[in-house]
């Protein structure tokens, strides 16, 4: 129901924090705008309320909604107490409404317009007296006094009282104008104490609804999630997944949801979307292939899906079968620990350790790149022994991305091992990412070529083709019924010859544009790669 979903979606939008300002209010931190937000939450959970009255026929969703039941007494009441600007402290007054206690707004009033009632009761001895040049005045020794002139002291009325003699003046004093001045001067802090003691009633009545405030937050909050996962699946075109008891995994032409929206956004085309078939013939996947082609989007985007289907989320696929999941591990990515002496080896090392002691056949584990952190042969037994435990022991669901080719030899000996690779295309020397998973192990990872994009220098890019050159005549012999790989020392070689790197550094030149003292470097770095 899109109309209805835009509806509650706008509403939530200017939602507060419910639970934080009531949490704040209860620990005696909150303040009036804490209050505010709780007068807010209750009076969006009524609009969310008659949104929804006869618009759900959802079972889960009915019972949100009967969470949705806000006091209406109290929100009449915070209504009806609550100012419409409020200050950030209690103490700084403002918080209560005009009209809602006549006492209060008497105080304010003499607080707030002080002067107004001396102008007037200056004006009312004028009349009385006869006297136009009666004036009320204020100083810090006598507070307020009538002052009247040398002239018109025969005009003093009986019930004034002197206070004070100057040279050209006499100054007096009343009952009316001393209460008026104490009030003046009590208004201020009897105004600020009636409302903190307002503000303090208000605050006992909404903590004696806690438990209901948070009920209907809770509520307000579980909307929030599923309007926003409704939005997201109708907007990307997402799938309602298939769950149950079992062990399946399959998911067809499944998607990142993070890297499909952030290509979108950049404006780099379609989300190129791959199957993933966790059967129990090969239920434990082998991927290898080049850097850059998208081994490790294609292990997230997996345990993404799995995230998204048990959260009770649409998922970004065109199909999906999910066997409920009890625990979900990855190690991906480098990071270290240094503060706690732990490099970023030993770090992958704790995580893998982890992840082989606690993963059941009902977990799904993604891995990538295990043991590229120490020397070659040490980090290819590592995720040879890695790969056999997870399939003979864990006997889990999972996704082993590896640069280690020589892994595919393992399928003879694992019979719920599968092995895929990320597919290229080479096109006039040049590599082609395909994005998609084929079945079948890579044989290359086109390194260099990445380098190469990378930027680096020329002459690098060469002499790392040709290095690579020269040691792919040298394979490494690897037994296959045997975790000792390795028994044969790799025999010597000798050094390959620099004129390819020669070549490259003499194209990278540009004469035209050298200096004489750079073409004489050139010379001579040039010299040093030929002696």
């Amino acid at each position: 129901n899109s109309a209805k979903r835009h509806e509650v979606r706008e509403q939530l939008k200017q939602l507060p924090d419910v639970e934080r300002a009531l949490s704040r209010l209860s620990l005696g931190r909150g303040g009036p705008r804490d209050a505010q937000a709780i007068l807010v939450g209750l009076k969006t959970a009524q609009a969310l309320r008659e949104t929804l009255y006869d618009a759900i026929e959802n079972p889960a969703l009915k019972n949100v909604l009967g969470a949705l039941v806000p006091s209406d007494a109290l929100v009449a009441q915070l209504e009806k107490t609550l100012a419409d600007e409020l200050p950030l402290q209690a103490r700084d007054g403002g918080v209560v409404r005009a009209g809602f206690h006549a006492a209060l707004d008497e105080f304010r009033n003499l607080r707030d317009h002080g002067k107004q009632r001396i102008a007037a009761l200056q004006a009312e001895y004028q009349t009385q007296s006869g006297i136009a040049t009666l004036k009320i005045k204020f100083n810090h020794v006598l507070g307020y006094f009538i002052e009247i002139t040398n002239s018109h002291q025969s005009k003093v009325p009986a019930e004034f009282i002197h206070r004070q003699t100057v040279a050209s003046a006499l100054r007096y004093t009343t009952t009316t104008l001393g209460e008026l001045e104490r009030n003046l001067k009590d208004a201020a802090d009897k105004a600020l104490a009636l409302e903190q003691e307002i503000f303090g009633a208000l605050l006992q009545a909404v903590l004696a609804q806690a438990s209901h405030i948070t009920t209907t937050a809770r509520a307000m909050a579980q909307l929030d999630v599923l309007a926003a996962l409704a939005h997201l699946a109708q907007k990307q075109h997402y799938v309602r997944p298939k769950m149950d008891d079992g062990l399946a995994f399959e998911v067809e032409e499944g998607r990142h949801p993070v890297v499909e929206i952030h290509r979108a956004k950049a404006g780099e085309g379609a989300f190129i979307g791959n199957d993933c078939a966790l059967a129990a013939g090969e239920r434990l996947w082998l991927l290898t292939g080049p850097n850059m082609a998208g081994k490790s989007t294609f292990l997230r985007q997996n345990a993404l899906i799995v995230l998204l289907t048990q959260m009770g989320s649409f998922v970004p696929a065109k199909r999906a079968h999910i066997g409920v999941v009890d625990k979900l591990f990855s190690r991906v990515g480098a990071s270290d620990d240094l503060a706690r002496g732990r490099s970023t080896f030993m770090v992958e090392m704790v995580e893998t350790a982890t992840i082989l002691h606690q993963a059941t056949e009902r977990s799904l584990v993604i891995l990538d790149e295990i043991g590229r952190g120490t020397a070659t042969f040490d980090g290819m037994a590592i995720a040879w022994a890695v790969v056999e435990y997870l399939h003979n022991t864990n006997k889990c669901r999972g996704l082993f991305a590896t640069h280690y080719h020589e892994l595919n030899a393992l399928r003879e000996n694992l019979p719920h091992l599968g092995a895929f690779h990320m597919q290229v295309k080479e096109w006039k020397g040049e590599v082609i990412f395909l994005h998609t998973v084929g079945r079948g192990g890579a044989d290359r990872s086109y390194g260099v070529h990445v380098a190469k994009l990378a930027g680096l220098p020329t002459a690098v890019v060469a002499r790392a083709q040709e290095q690579l050159a020269w040691l792919e005549q040298k394979p490494v012999q690897a037994k296959q019924a045997e975790l000792a790989l390795f028994d044969a020392p790799a025999p010597a070689v000798s050094e390959p010859p620099a004129s390819n790197l020669l070549a490259a550094a003499l194209a990278e030149l540009e004469p035209d544009e050298m200096s004489p003292k750079s073409a004489l470097e050139a010379i001579y770095r040039l010299k040093k790669l030929i002696s």
